[in-house]
């Protein structure tokens, strides 16, 4: 092709742009339907980003060296927010279609031009692939840093109002109950693997790393429903999710905090759970992962209010509030070393009478004083209990 004939191309081309772009918005219209559903803004960008191409193509039909800028221009034109509400799918039919608008149009042209067409059109193919990379790189690092965010109001317990919007906004599929998982840092952290293991699992997760410690918000999904499935599937412990999840961690201590009623309350379950995690040392053999109330203990004596409080509610109390009898049976037991017959003696009754009050104990709190663990937890509830009585013989 000859200078002249190539300048006599442009010149048509530039003639024809507008027809061009016509005839591609007529045939966007009429063969996607995505594109008919718009709302009128959506469907003016869409057409701006088509118009372009055609201009941008005329353009670096005569300068190819321009292809770079020339090609990533063609999405500049587009407000920022059509790339979330238009696909890279929807994103190449509109590419198809404009080219093929084009090549229909100048099928009668010299084979330079169609030639021309074809190797812009991949071009355009390849830039659109690279600014939906981009945006989806740049939505991977603001999602991050917002989940960061959101862990870190949870464990401070400082909410706003904007936290459930930023919530949302992360696609949270949990729902009821929720629990926190605090471990160490693994040296290579998997966050990908974590979360297949909870789709799995049914269940959802927030990830924050603080140093060296990683904290998990645990909450259930709803499962996919399967043709035939039973759907009164019962879900499973969030105990079970943290051992399944256990590999994602580094070594040391794995600590669950209490479950709670919803995402909001869940700043109750990260303070167990950290509590939990800077006194689980003390047990020597604690398993992993361990429940934040089965350090009530250590963590009480670490000065926990809230370990304090829940021995003082959960044992202290509804012992005294049901039976003193079976308070003291509890003391007396406790304090001969958890000896049957020792504290039948000192109570003056069977040692059959002392199982059952044993028995109705354990019914009545939920915790059995024939263990070694659970022992140490009620007769800790047992001193801070005591100690939190307003003392008799004080004055008023």
């Amino acid at each position: 092709m000859t200078p002249k004939t190539k300048e006599q191309t442009l010149a048509w081309l530039r003639t024809i742009s507008g027809e061009l772009a016509t005839a591609t918005l007529k045939r966007l219209e009429d063969t996607l339907p995505w594109y008919g559903d718009m709302p009128p803004g959506r469907r003016s960008a869409v057409g701006l980003v088509a118009q372009a191409g055609i201009t941008s193509f005329i353009s670096w039909f005569e300068d190819p060296k321009a292809t770079p800028w020339i090609a990533a221009d063609v999405f500049g034109a587009a407000p920022r927010e059509l790339l979330r509400s238009v696909s890279l799918q929807q994103t190449l039919q509109l590419i198809r279609i404009t080219v093929e608008v084009v090549e229909q149009r100048i099928k009668d042209s010299d084979s330079a031009l169609r030639e021309a067409i074809l190797l812009y059109s991949r071009e355009i193919a390849f830039a659109s692939a690279d600014v939906y990379a981009r945006a989806a790189e740049a939505r991977g690092l603001w999602d991050a840093r917002l989940e960061a965010l959101v862990v870190d109001s949870i464990l401070s317990g400082e909410y706003d109002n904007e936290l459930p919007s930023r919530i949302a906004a992360l696609g949270w599929n949990g729902h009821g109950e929720v629990c926190v998982l605090v471990g160490t840092t693994p040296r290579v952290l998997d966050v990908d693997q974590l979360r297949r293991t909870a789709r799995h699992l049914d269940a959802d997760v927030l990830i924050g790393v603080q140093g060296n410690r990683l904290v998990l918000v645990i909450g259930r999904a709803e499962p996919a429903p399967l043709d035939g499935a039973d759907d009164s599937k019962t879900p499973l412990p969030f105990i079970e999710i943290a051992s399944q999840l256990e590999p994602g961690f580094g070594p040391g201590h794995l600590v669950l905090g209490h479950e709670v009623s919803t995402l909001v309350d869940a700043s109750k379950s990260a303070k167990g759970a950290l509590a939990g995690f800077a006194v689980a040392r003390s047990w020597r053999n604690a398993p992993r992962p361990v429940l934040a109330d089965d350090l009530l203990p250590e963590r009480a004596f670490a000065g926990d209010p809230q370990a304090r409080s829940t021995l003082i509610n959960r044992i202290y109390k509804p012992l005294q509030a049901h039976s003193t009898e079976l308070l003291g049976t509890l003391w007396c037991y406790l304090d001969n070393g958890r000896s049957l017959e020792a504290t039948a003696r000192e109570l003056f009754v069977h040692p059959n009478t002392v199982r059952y009050r044993l028995k109705r104990i354990s019914e009545v709190i939920g915790w059995d004083a024939t263990g070694a663990r659970e022992a140490l937890i009620l007769q800790s509830a047992l001193i801070i209990g005591s100690i939190a009585e307003p003392d008799p013989t004080r004055k008023r």
